[in-house]
């Protein structure tokens, strides 16, 4: 297996700029696994597809505006830094540039409307290129930080909210759980309304949302943790959904990781049921994966070479999500964090 087997061509005009309107006007590819049938649908469909007793399983995290803009205390040289992972108050992992600039010691100033003294302090510089830093005060965050959109996206966006689902509640995240994007109020109390349980769990999207595999093995490619936690209500409902011969639904890859993470947990603890957890994801899911907790998914479609494409391809085979992709391509098919969305059975 090598990274090069997951590429594919994408003509940038299927990279979406923009999200639509409503959310849930959104293209829905309906692709059965073991058949490898494909259905052309609207995501407003979605319900046509569960059943009463499945269970959706949401990432409720929320994006932060994790991206600072600071002024060297000496030069008045310019950084930029993106908050990554909180370690403990007021200490954060994170990267940025020019780094040059971003040396161990070296501090800089954040120019805010509210409070000049605002400033951040790197600690600790790693050879990945991870940093280690100090922020004078927490307010930084939301008085001056701006959410950091992946870096394909060049249109501003008018609304942050519209880089947010509507059921995210915990901060954490520098990225979204773009699958649940396409989920309106409306819908949900649809799906309810069906008998269809809807889970929530957390985990913090990192880094690795934004990381190309660079090396030709795959599996040399390296994973940075992220915080989850899945509580005991959620656990409880997906346990039941198990013994009553249900689905569990993942609504995008975040949650995939979170519920194969604690299913993995929970097996080494002894338990074949999934018991509630709070730790570090750091699961990679490449091809040869035996899925524990997911019976389907709702994705988007992702970038080439990505372990994003790769774990849904240990979910729906590589061979035959290539294949859905091109065809995807071929129908007008938005891509990647506003573009449309898969539902994989």
């Amino acid at each position: 297996m090598q990274t090069n087997d997951f590429n594919y061509h994408l003509p940038p005009h299927h990279i979406a700029q923009t999200p639509v309107e409503p959310r849930d006007s959104s293209k829905l590819l309906v692709l059965d696994r073991n058949t490898g049938n494909m259905e052309h649908r609207r995501f407003t469909d979605l319900p046509q597809y569960l059943r009463d007793g499945d269970v959706l399983v949401f990432n409720n995290s929320r994006v932060i505006p994790a991206r600072l803009h600071g002024n060297h205390e000496d030069t008045g040289g310019k950084a930029e830094l993106l908050l990554i992972s909180r370690l403990e108050p007021g200490i954060w992992k994170a990267v940025g540039k020019p780094g040059r600039r971003l040396k161990q010691g070296s501090k800089f100033y954040i120019e805010t409307s509210f409070d000049n003294e605002l400033w951040f302090e790197v600690l600790e510089t790693g050879d990945d290129g991870m940093l280690t830093i100090r922020l004078s005060s927490e307010v930084i965050i939301e008085g001056a930080g701006q959410i950091p959109l992946p870096p394909y996206i060049h249109v501003p966006l008018s609304d942050p909210e519209r880089y947010q689902t509507v059921y995210a509640r915990i901060p954490g995240s520098v990225a979204a759980p773009t699958a649940g994007l396409h989920f309106t109020p409306r819908l949900l109390d649809e799906l309810k309304a069906q008998g269809v349980k809807l889970v929530e769990a957390t985990l913090h999207v990192g880094l690795d949302t934004f990381r190309p595999i660079r090396a030709e093995d795959p599996q040399q490619h390296v994973l940075h943790g992220e915080y989850f936690e899945i509580s005991d209500n959620a656990s409880a409902e997906i346990n039941a959904a198990r013994q009553g011969g249900h689905r569990v639904i993942a609504v995008g890859t975040t949650s995939v990781r979170l519920l194969e993470q604690a299913a993995q947990v929970s097996e080494r603890s002894g338990s074949s049921d999934l018991l509630p957890y709070a730790g570090w994801a750091d699961l990679y899911i490449l091809p040869g994966h035996k899925f524990r907790n997911v019976d389907a998914m709702i994705t988007n479609f992702h970038l080439p070479r990505s372990t994003l494409l790769m774990m849904v391809s240990a979910f729906a085979g590589r061979e035959l999500v290539l294949k859905t992709y091109h065809d995807a391509i071929s129908k007008g098919y938005r891509f990647y964090s506003f573009g449309d969305a898969m539902l994989i059975l």
